[in-house]
């Protein structure tokens, strides 16, 4: 069927999506416990949205629609504190972080939701091994052809997010060496990348959309795995690339970064998107993988090399009249912590080295959630 137009929203509205870890007490390993989690918190009103993901061992909750970052981050605080204490009651952990340090693929459990039998009858074993934990942010637009602007636009900030959200050094219970690894999984699936460059939504639901779809590869936008990605029945542009944070604060923070971004882009603050940004993209990507806040960029149209930390820093200065005029300085500032003292990933590898274990790993995860920033 054809794909469906494009609904308007306000533009620069935002909303998060976070993928987290259900973990056993006990051992510290992940639980396949969603279905009673869920059952739980359906028992009363939940502030935003709770959802199952593929394996029974993760969760995703969904904020409403937010406009600044207040009641952005106050949402955000409800809904971890309803989850902490569900969790409490069921003697289950609740972490954020991209991958768990330790657990093994084979033990997940499928949630039993027929897109979900779906994906994991066409992937196999990528089915289970997605079992990493991400931050969606959704930035609404008023239009496809904007929400098409905007996400080539935002093609040389992806390493910003990567980097400042990076919270996976560790898998199947080995330090990786990279600060996030839970991307290599995403990058595993074939429909996985980013998006072809084209400005026009009527273009790219005419011309490509429904070529792919002609081809019987795909049925609908779900079937993408793009860092970013158009949402047409909800008006937004999604980014996919973050890392679930250890804690809310920083969910918070990340979005409010990507909102300023769009209102600076939108006002023609960079020159235009073009297609040959992209060569660059994949190395860029890379490198903010790899080494995180210490990796190096290479800017798509001047094609000079600069370390990444100090690109995340002159971005939020060159941003900073649009943080203020939206309600972000306490965001931004949050950022700049963020560039002083280390990511998450840094945060975790610290943990290993004091406990010696990826058991601890996962403890400081656990206890990181628990606390507001700072706490």
């Amino acid at each position: 069927m054809p794909l469906e137009s494009f609904a308007s929203s306000q533009s620069l509205t935002m909303g998060v999506e976070l993928e987290l870890q259900l973990v056993s007490l006990s051992d510290f390993d992940l639980v396949a416990a969603s279905p009673d989690m869920l059952e739980l918190l359906g028992r009363a009103p939940f502030p935003g949205n709770v959802t199952p993901e593929i394996t029974e061992s993760m969760i995703e909750i969904n904020s409403s629609v937010h406009l600044d970052h207040t009641g952005l981050l106050a949402q955000l605080r409800e809904i971890r504190d309803r989850l902490l204490g569900a969790g409490d009651r069921l003697n289950i952990g609740i972490c954020g972080g991209g991958t768990h340090a330790f657990q093994q693929w084979s033990h997940r459990k499928i949630f039993a939701k027929p897109r979900f039998r779906e994906v994991s009858a066409l992937y196999g074993y990528l089915a289970k091994q997605f079992t990493v934990f991400g931050q969606h942010v959704h930035i609404g637009c008023s239009s496809g052809d904007e929400a098409l602007f905007l996400l080539h636009s935002l093609n040389r900030y992806i390493p910003h997010f990567i980097a400042l959200s990076s919270s996976s050094p560790f898998l199947q219970g080995h330090d990786t060496l990279f600060q996030s690894a839970r991307l290599n999984s995403v990058f595993a699936f074939p429909l996985s990348g980013r998006a072809p460059f084209l400005l026009s939504w009527d273009e790219f639901a005419r011309d490509y959309f429904a070529r792919m779809e002609n081809t019987g590869i795909v049925k609908s936008m779900k079937d993408f795995y793009w860092d970013l990605r158009p949402k047409p029945e909800y008006g937004t542009i999604e980014l996919r690339v973050c890392d679930t944070p250890l804690f809310v604060e920083r969910a918070a923070a990340l979005a409010c970064y990507l909102q300023a971004l769009c209102r600076h882009l939108l006002e023609r603050g960079d020159p235009p998107p073009l297609e040959d940004d992209y060569l660059v993209y994949n190395y860029n990507r890379f490198q903010a993988c790899r080494f995180g806040l210490d990796g190096t960029v290479v800017h798509p149209q001047t094609h000079q090399t600069v370390p990444l930390r100090e690109d995340i820093l002159i971005t939020l200065e060159k941003l900073a009249p649009h943080a203020q005029a939206l309600g972000s300085t306490a965001a931004f500032e949050h950022l700049r912590d963020v560039l002083r003292t280390g990511s998450d990933a840094q945060y975790l590898r610290d943990a290993y080295a004091q406990g010696a274990s990826t058991e601890a790993v996962v403890d400081a995860a656990l206890r990181r959630f628990r606390t507001d920033a700072g706490g």
